[in-house]
């Protein structure tokens, strides 16, 4: 899927300037860029939406049943 991305102009002489140094497309250097991003961040955005979800809370004295714990 195509997808389109606006960035500000001193990124994009940047980008321009290393395509044309390395004799590479500029999507090669942003999707190396997204590639190496989502590695190190993928799981801490994944587990923080996680965390946005309501979670049911269960009481101490269900979890000492549940476990055999209850006397």
């Amino acid at each position: 899927m195509p997808v389109s991305v606006k960035l500000p102009s001193d990124l994009e002489k940047r980008l321009d300037h290393l395509s044309s140094a390395t004799h590479r497309p500029k999507s090669f250097y942003i999707r190396e860029a997204l590639i190496a991003y989502l590695e190190e961040h993928e799981d801490t955005f994944l587990a923080l939406a996680r965390l946005e979800k309501p979670m049911p809370t269960v009481s101490l004295d269900e979890v000492e049943k549940k476990l055999g714990l209850a006397g």
